[in-house]
């Protein structure tokens, strides 16, 4: 099975993935997590501005799905953070995963330029870098997640919602 976690920048796929992906792994030890942002380290797909191109950013996609696919075809559950921009994708990993699991981090870009975790969003208004989702290139809100957490208020009970998400995925 692979669990999707999806959303712009600072939404907190990643901190979701991560406890998501530790629960996991206490009832199937056979759990991986993949965080796009290490992956672009992994694939040497993080330097200069070209990888952050929408061209750029469906390469990195493809590599993360083809090695979603993989290891799922091993029998191995996945928990993959990624910020999914590409709606013809997400629609494909329905039919190309054992079983596929959306949750849509959902933040709107105001309060995510206002947390900027990583800083990307005020360099990007200082014209210091672009590319940047939900800036300069549109981020499409997926149609169908299998599920949505609003994630714009802070202090949300993060061991919580990761069983929640684990319980609707049918996992637990």
């Amino acid at each position: 099975m692979v669990i999707w976690l999806i959303g712009l920048s600072g939404a907190g796929k990643s901190t979701l993935g991560h406890e998501v992906a530790k629960q996991l792994r206490d009832v199937k030890p056979n759990t991986v997590l993949l965080d796009g942002d290490e992956l672009r380290k992994v694939f040497a797909h993080d330097q200069g501005d070209d990888p952050y191109t929408v061209q750029g950013r469906r390469i990195n996609a493809e590599r993360i799905v083809a090695l979603c696919e993989m290891l799922d075809s091993q029998g191995i559950h996945v928990v993959c953070c990624i910020l999914s921009i590409f709606p013809d994708m997400r629609l494909e990993n329905r039919k190309r995963f054992s079983r596929y699991f959306e949750v849509f981090m959902d933040a709107p870009i105001d309060v995510l330029m206002e947390r900027d975790v990583k800083g990307i969003y005020a360099a990007a208004r200082r014209g210091e870098v672009t590319n940047v989702v939900g800036i300069d290139i549109p981020y499409e809100r997926p149609a169908n997640p299998d599920m949505t957490i609003d994630t714009s208020k802070g202090g949300a009970d993060i061991k919580q919602l990761a069983s929640m998400v684990l319980e609707q995925a049918g996992l637990v």
